[in-house]
């Protein structure tokens, strides 16, 4: 697990799938040397620090618009390291010093035995004697040792709303040029830099990015594990490309944190998953590591099928007279909960700005709320509401009742967003008041599910009662944690859906809490299968919630395309399955009943890209999820796409293979082949369809079957 080598001043730590090495000489700063699988390479010693901590009395040792080369960061010395094991983690704390400044930095390491992956975090503590106003504390930082900057991709996505996931794979070079830094004797000032500011922690970019490695397969996968504001970048040192992670900066996000004496700070966490098989190999490793982080929940295990009434079906508008037929299909279809979405609360027709009291409607529920609810339990399915419960809106009672400090604010005044004020849950009343919300939905109604949803994004942060707007940020987004950790004491069977106007807060501070994830507000279904195929590379795939939203004006190859959009994720139903004709409620019955019989298999199951990664135009998309000896493969075509493709499955190559069509099986037959791992199928239709494969590694070969 640990070893110290006095000789070459190392600290190696690890297990069989993940092995770090830290140099740790007294005349240098800490610096991991490798994290890999199992490097064994001779690397040379580590220039990179391992903490970059930049301070208001001593910045960069050198002028520059990066975070590696902090003058304090450079002075930071080992003193001591330890390390220890608590169930299925191995532990590793390294301890340093800058005895200039009295800065102490705590590091962190903790890995899931038999995971490529590990994650960090940084404490700073101030044993000096005098106060230090920190404006940026690393949480993770290391050289990509042992390749070249022209050998590396960089792998990130942009996102938004509608658009979320767009990943991109381009050379490292694109952004970082060649500046022959060797033959000028000095690391470069410049960087790649990608950050997201105010709530909507997934709303610009993602906090998941990579490198890989083209010529050896040597990969990082990270993810900083925040819902506020974040920083990661990577540059060019002499000795290679290096990556450094943050939560709030004071450069980005006018964070500060002044440190008495006595006094600490820790970051954000972060995580960095590490193969030597590429992409999919980091992707993977990064699967099997979030599985570790996640809460344990009954949902983990039973995967329900939820149903919910907004996605282009009620669209806030519930009513008792809609609803219950409603009810009645999405239970004969085979969904196990069904959600009430947004309007349950509202007695007029322009809820937006007045919510926050979340009462039941007595106007759209003439018998009441519980009528519904309880027509939803009498089908054995679990009743579920929408919820939004960080804003108040500004005409909404609950404005006026709740203290102003109750609310995020700048310079005094609340801060005021489409409509409604944020609340800030570092305030106990404001805590309160969300708490008895909550335990009277779960409690007196006996809701079992809650979608969380989040449409508003306050910004910077408050400077009330703290050190800066986003040092008050990160309080509230820290208490937000906390009060969701509460609630799932007191309520361990209430499911909560994380949701931000579809995918706009989608990080693993959350969904280590959360269990599953809307990924998309996208209303087009010929534009959701690039988001759905996207979303395994940042989000589990038994918390991805894709919506599939079949109507009765569709075709069938139409209801089988948008079922599809659900079905390699967390099958999220809704349309208006009360108006359709026995033969297309059958398809969709079909999808849910299929859906239940390969479940179990996501909960083990890592992603794989047969085209690659997506693009958000492109006419063919393909998402494969490897679960043992079983693939399973989504393939969509889009309108203008060649009428047949080629699917690249590596991991079966060399193997006899066994092809099923599991979804559709009563629609008009594609073709398929595998050979040489690879699944080419073409269809004759010219419209948009799809379909889900199953392929069975290890059975004798048999030819693939035909749809029936």
């Amino acid at each position: 697990m640990l070893l110290g080598d006095t000789t070459t001043s190392t600290v190696s730590w690890g297990h069989p799938a993940l092995r770090l090495v830290v140099d740790a000489a007294p005349d240098a700063p800490a610096g991991i040397r490798s994290l890999a699988p199992d490097d064994r390479r001779p690397l040379p010693r580590a220039t990179q620090p391992l903490v970059e901590l930049l301070v208001a009395g001593a910045g960069r040792a050198r002028a520059s618009h990066r975070f590696s080369g902090t003058a304090v960061g450079v002075r930071l010395r080992h003193t001591a390291h330890s390390a220890s094991r608590h169930g299925r983690w191995h532990e590793l704390r390294i301890e340093l010093r800058d005895e200039h400044t009295g800065l102490a930095a705590r590091v962190w390491f903790r890995s899931a035995d038999g995971v490529g992956a590990c994650q960090v975090r940084t404490r700073i503590t101030n044993e000096g004697r005098e106060p230090v106003l920190l404006l940026g504390v690393t949480s993770f930082a290391a050289g990509f040792a042992g390749s070249t900057v022209d050998d590396l991709d960089l792998v990130r996505a942009d996102s938004e709303w509608l658009g979320e996931a767009r990943w991109a794979r381009e050379p490292l070079r694109s952004h970082l040029p060649d500046l022959g830094l060797r033959e000028h004797g000095q690391d470069g000032r410049g960087r790649y830099a990608v950050t997201s500011d105010g709530t909507w922690s997934t709303g610009v970019h993602l906090p998941t990015a990579g490198l890989v490695d083209r010529v050896t397969g040597r990969s990082w996968l990270w993810q900083i594990e925040h819902n506020g504001p974040w920083r990661w970048e990577a540059g060019e040192r002499r000795e290679g490309a290096y990556v450094a992670l943050l939560g709030p900066t004071d450069i980005d996000h006018q964070w500060q944190e002044r440190l008495a004496p006595g006094e600490s700070f820790e970051t954000v966490p972060v995580s960095i998953a590490v193969s030597g098989h590429g992409l999919a190999g980091a992707a993977a490793a990064l699967t099997g590591h979030r599985r570790a982080l996640v809460r344990a929940h009954p949902d983990r295990r039973d995967l329900p099928v939820v149903f919910n009434d907004y996605m282009n079906t009620l669209m806030g508008d519930p009513t008792t007279a809609k609803l219950l037929p409603l009810v009645d299909a999405a239970a004969a279809a085979g969904a196990e909960v069904f959600c009430v979405d947004a309007g349950w609360y509202d007695n007029g027709t322009t809820w937006w700005d007045s919510v926050g009291e979340w009462q039941p409607s007595h106007t759209r529920f003439p018998g009441g709320l519980g009528e519904v609810l309880d027509r939803i339990r009498g089908h054995g399915l679990v009743p579920g509401l929408w919820l939004e419960p960080e804003v108040i809106g500004v005409r909404s009672p609950m404005a006026a009742r709740l203290p102003a400090a109750a609310f995020l604010q700048r310079g005094g005044v609340r801060l005021v967003e489409h409509g409604r004020y944020h609340l800030d849950l570092r305030h106990p009343a404001a805590v309160a008041h969300l708490d008895e919300v909550v335990d009277r939905l779960a409690g007196e109604l006996g809701v079992g599910y809650l979608k969380l949803d989040y449409n508003i994004d306050p910004g910077v942060g408050t400077d009330f009662a703290a050190a800066s707007a986003g040092a008050g940020l990160l309080d509230h987004n820290r208490a937000h944690l906390a009060w969701l950790d509460r609630v799932l004491a007191r309520h361990p069977g209430l499911t909560l859906e994380n949701c931000a106007s579809g995918g706009m807060r989608m990080d693993y501070a959350l969904l280590s809490r959360m269990q599953l994830q809307s990924t998309s507000d996208q209303q087009d279904p010929l534009r959701y299968p690039p988001i759905a195929v996207a979303a395994p590379l940042s989000v589990l795939p038994e918390q991805s919630a894709s919506w599939a939203y079949p109507q009765p004006d569709m075709t069938d190859e139409q209801i089988a395309f948008t079922m599809c959009t659900g079905m390699l994720g967390r099958l999220y139903l809704s349309g208006r399955l009360d108006a359709m004709t026995a033969d297309q409620r059958e398809l969709v019955r079909d999808a849910v009943h299929r859906y239940g019989e390969i479940r179990a298999a996501l909960t083990t199951a890592v992603p794989v890209w047969p085209l690659g990664l997506p693009g958000f135009a492109d006419r063919w998309l393909s998402l494969a999820l490897r679960a043992g000896d079983v693939t399973y493969v989504a393939v969509w075509r889009r309108p203008g796409a060649d009428p047949a493709v080629r699917l690249e499955l590596p991991h079966l190559r060399h193997r006899p293979v066994r092809v099923d069509v599991l979804y559709p099986r009563r629609l008009p037959p594609w073709t398929s082949s595998f050979d040489t791992g690879a699944l080419t199928v073409a269809t004759g239709s010219p419209g948009p369809a799809a379909r889900i494969f199953r392929l069975v590694a290890g059975a004798g070969g048999t030819p693939p079957e035909k749809e029936s």
